[in-house]
């Protein structure tokens, strides 16, 4: 049976939890898995994702599944300091305990959650695994001017066309963690900009039609392979995103990590 312990205190300033859930045979060499959850850096939450932290720990990880500030909090590069503030702490915890060739230490993320993966995987190292994850917002602020943002794009601008919905989801949730439309701090924010020196295995599944344009995600293998990095692709049909897929690619994200 799995065990969960809620709201552990990874960062004392910025009042940041995070849920644990542990398998049923526990112990201090459990293999370790960070979710992150996604919410385009606007919403999503830790409580959100417990049916995918029982269901990781069931698969034998010691599930983390931390929360992060929000753009209402705190915009870029909050969350992504969060991140790197969670992992510091994780590898400084009693929950690691071995060198991590004994205790290996893996990642999936969803939607931002996988931006912010990829942050981590490139600092640390991580095998990963990235469901849509938005890569690109400076070169897409500059190709969108026109269009207007908004969570509900439908309903509000009577919009019928799925690619301007999308988009004018990603114009909001980009700006508002952005704190704006300013170039240099959109340029921080593309993933193609991160530390990759670190980075290890990494898996990316993503449709062709989805929120995450399919073309900054061919950029981004581009990106990989003029650093020498590996990149392993599982491209779906259709317009699902991130969690809309995730539950027929668990096994196969989980298989990834482990061989």
């Amino acid at each position: 049976m799995v065990s969960i312990i809620k709201d552990i205190k990874y960062d004392d300033r910025n009042n940041l939890f995070t849920d644990i859930y542990f398998p049923e045979q526990t112990s201090t060499t459990n293999k370790i898995l960070i979710f992150w959850h996604g919410g385009g850096w606007i919403k999503g939450s830790k409580e959100a994702c417990q049916e995918l932290g029982v269901r990781f720990a069931k698969a034998g990880f010691t599930t983390m599944i931390p929360e992060y500030r929000l753009a209402s909090q705190s915009t870029f590069p909050g969350a992504h300091q969060d991140s790197k503030t969670f992992v510091e702490w994780l590898l400084n915890s009693q929950y690691v305990t071995m060198p991590r060739s004994k205790q290996p230490i893996y990642q999936i993320g969803a939607s931002v959650g996988a931006t912010m993966a990829l942050f981590i995987a490139g600092q640390f190292g991580f095998d990963t695994v990235c469901w849509s994850a938005p890569l690109d917002f400076s070169e897409w602020i500059k190709n969108h001017k026109d269009t207007v943002a908004s969570t509900d794009a439908a309903s509000e601008l009577h919009l019928t066309n799925p690619r301007q919905i999308k988009d004018s989801f990603y114009k909001f949730f980009t700006v508002s963690y952005a704190g704006g439309e300013d170039p240099s701090i959109l340029q921080k924010m593309d993933a193609y900009t991160y530390d990759l020196d670190k980075l290890n295995r990494l898996l990316m599944i993503n449709s062709e039609h989805e929120l995450t344009p399919l073309d900054s995600v061919l950029k981004f293998a581009k990106t990989l392979a003029q650093q020498n990095k590996a990149l392993n692709l599982i491209l779906l049909p259709g317009d699902q995103h991130a969690m809309g897929y995730a539950n027929k690619y668990i096994d196969k994200s989980i298989e990834f990590l482990l061989h």
